[in-house]
């Protein structure tokens, strides 16, 4: 018995080896909801032959889909032969949930793709193709039998790119399109406006392309740190560039072929200092270079914006149309005769108000026109648009209000959606707008909060990451920044929770990359991934841990850390100080006192600060560490001016403390902002 026992056992893991051998051949991003392994292979040869019912429109996108791929299939008219792929449309039921929902079977005879829908035989063909390109090189490939069943988890599952701050062509465009729907991606937010640059040909506002659409600086940053001004296509040292609408109209039609969703972005109140540079009668000055702005009491200005969304909305047959709506600084409004006007006549109580009626005033427009307003979350300030859907970015929050208010929404939270952040050692990588955002932390994120009811989780559509491109001026450095950061946002959109392994999709990303190169995109090296800061891995143990924290200032409310224990828990930050590890100081000295509940001996006090000039975070201009036995009488122990310099544009770390030998109850650590204003980040007091 003890024999057969063992031998048994050993059968067991011969079979376990074996099977997953043959899973590791379902290498699928993002992983389906089901795969089933099942006896012998299919060959696909030379003499593979392709059946569909598919019809219309959506057979060809399905049919120039499979010519463009390493499977050179003939057609049959026959259903159901050997050695065929077969591609077909069933009658709805339960088994396929959505349109998009597909099942992909692979027997040793044959391989059948059904759906209800031409999106979902098109993602089942993505998964055999992901099967295929394992081996692409091969004549024949050998594909194991399998069941494999699959639906998205969320609707909507996009990547938004921002062509104002630098300008990418259309074949670029095109480029990221076929990899959207390589894995699954079906929403392309298209930023095509903002102050750094019009990118849209708009034929009854052509100054919009003839100048707004050109800088006379080779980057971003060379036109922020001169004069911000836009030239004409003729200056020697214009740079920048614009779609005309038939490039639109070419982008718009690739992506639908792709089952692609592609959604303009037209940047409204703020961030239009480039329209307002050549029609500034839009402003409130009524003079270029002053606002950014539209004013809002000014009829001429929704007689513009409605001109250039009828145009829009000519050329892109999306239901949702984005205005921005974020960050506008609305100042001019409050002293403008129009908008005070305005706010008077409209019974506003605010310039919040005001921008709430600026844009509830666009989407009835819109909605006259039988389309859907999206914006970001600063749309809910003063009141949300009756039908209007938020994208959620300084958050969850945003997302989360709208929900409960009965509006759908989108998340894409700055901390775990914005792949213009480092994605590894910051000073490892080029040059970013701070942040960090490495793959894992990426794939951990869940865009539906478990603090929505049933209902309300309903109304969260999906997720989306976000590719800003201040400090991205090449093609190039934007498919780093994208790649393989989408793959991890692709499977958190699609792929069912319970699915999902870190450690799986880990392995598969490794491979992917190397897909990605062969094919003529650039993206990080995952294998050589460094990882987080060192000191954030572990926790700190010292003499203040858990002590009490007496705040001079407060703390700013968005980067609390935890709130009055951030300073003394042990918790130390990572590369990014919106990491929850960070507490941040807004315009104000850091003043803190701790009491560590009985005199005892002290040997050193330090903290950490950061400085990463693009976001406004500053070294402190000095430290001051002092110590008392009674809370009221202290003794400077060190004053540790600041030495890195303040046009240091490297993500940069700093400790300020003291070493030697004293005795106190109390500590006393005092930070000065310097000049610069803005912020002050700290992680933790470490006395020992």
């Amino acid at each position: 018995m003890k024999r057969n026992g063992i031998n048994l056992f050993v059968l067991l893991i011969v079979l376990l080896c074996c099977s997953n051998n043959l899973a590791a051949q379902l290498n699928i991003t993002p992983k389906p909801l089901s795969e089933e392994l099942q006896k012998g292979t299919f060959t696909l040869n030379s003499k593979t032959v392709l059946y569909s019912n598919l019809q219309g429109e959506e057979r060809k996108y399905v049919f120039d889909l499979l010519k463009e791929s390493p499977l050179k299939l003939s057609e049959t008219q026959k259903s159901g032969k050997k050695n065929s792929v077969n591609l077909i449309l069933v009658e709805k039921t339960a088994e396929y949930p959505s349109f998009e929902s597909y099942q992909l079977s692979i027997t040793p005879k044959r391989i059948t793709i059904s759906a209800t829908n031409g999106a979902g035989l098109f993602y089942g063909i993505q998964s055999l193709l992901q099967l295929v390109n394992q081996n692409e090189d091969a004549k024949t490939h050998k594909l194991p039998a399998a069941l494999i069943k699959d639906t998205p988890r969320l609707s909507y599952r996009g990547l938004h790119l921002d062509v104002s701050r630098h300008f990418n062509t259309k074949e670029f465009i095109k480029k990221q399109l076929d990899m959207m729907a390589y894995y699954k991606l079906n929403r392309f937010h298209w930023h095509l406006t903002d102050g750094a640059g019009w990118r849209i040909e708009i034929k009854k506002y052509p100054l919009l392309t003839d100048v707004a659409a050109w800088r006379p600086y080779n980057t971003w940053k060379d036109w922020v740190n001169n004069k911000m001004d836009y030239c004409t296509k003729d200056n020697p040292k214009a740079r920048g560039g614009y779609y005309t609408q038939e490039d639109i109209k070419e982008v718009v039609a690739y992506a639908k072929s792709h089952f692609i969703t592609v959604i303009p972005e037209i940047e409204m109140p703020g961030h239009s200092g480039e329209v307002l540079a050549v029609y500034p009668g839009l402003s409130c000055s009524g003079k270029p270079y002053v606002n950014s702005d539209f004013c809002a009491g000014n009829d001429s200005t929704f007689t513009f914006l409605q001109d250039v969304l009828t145009e829009v909305m000519e050329l892109f047959p999306s239901k949702y149309i984005h205005i921005g709506g974020d960050e506008a600084g609305k100042e001019g409004w409050k002293t403008c005769p129009k908008c005070q006007a305005r706010m008077a006549s409209e019974n506003l109580k605010n310039v919040e108000e005001l921008q709430s009626y600026f844009v509830r005033r666009i989407e009835t427009f819109l909605n006259a026109h039988g389309r859907k307003l999206l914006g970001w979350d600063e749309i809910l300030q003063g009141g949300l648009a009756p039908d209007a859907t938020v994208m959620s970015w300084r958050g969850e929050e945003g997302g989360i209000a709208a929900a409960r208010a009965g509006h759908q929404a989108i998340m894409t939270p700055v901390t775990n959606c914005y792949f213009d952040y480092y994605q590894d050692v910051p000073s490892t990588q080029p040059e970013a707008i701070g942040g960090f955002l490495p793959l894992q932390k990426v794939y951990s994120y869940n865009p539906v909060p478990d603090s929505l009811n049933a209902e309300q989780k309903k109304l969260i559509l999906g997720v989306q990451a976000n590719l800003w491109t201040e400090f991205i001026p090449t093609p190039e450095h934007a498919e780093y920044m994208i790649y393989p950061r989408l793959l991890a946002l692709a499977e958190v959109a699609w792929s069912a929770p319970e699915r999902k392994s870190y450690t799986d999709f880990h392995e598969r990303a490794l491979k992917e990359v190397d897909f990605l190169e062969k094919h003529g995109y650039h993206p990080f090296p995952l294998k050589n991934e460094l990882g987080e800061r060192p000191v954030s891995m572990n926790k700190e143990d010292h003499l203040a841990l858990g002590k009490k924290v007496t705040y001079k200032e407060n703390y700013y409310p968005n980067y609390t850390a935890g709130g009055d224990s951030a300073l003394v828990d042990g918790i130390r930050g990572g590369w990014s100080y919106v990491d929850n590890r960070w507490q941040g100081f807004m315009n104000k000295d850091i003043d803190v006192t701790i009491d560590l509940g009985t005199s005892m001996p002290i040997h050193s006090v330090c903290a950490n600060f950061m400085q990463i000039i693009g976001p406004s975070v500053w070294m402190p201009h000095d430290v001051e560490i002092k110590v008392s036995e009674d809370g009221t009488n202290f003794t400077s122990l060190k004053q540790i001016e600041n030495d890195v310099p303040v046009d240091n544009d490297k993500l940069t770390f700093r400790d300020f403390g003291w070493e030697g030998d004293t005795t106190a109850r109390y500590v006393q650590y005092v930070a000065h902002q310097n000049d610069k204003k803005g912020f002050i980040f700290t992680d933790e007091i470490v006395v020992k």
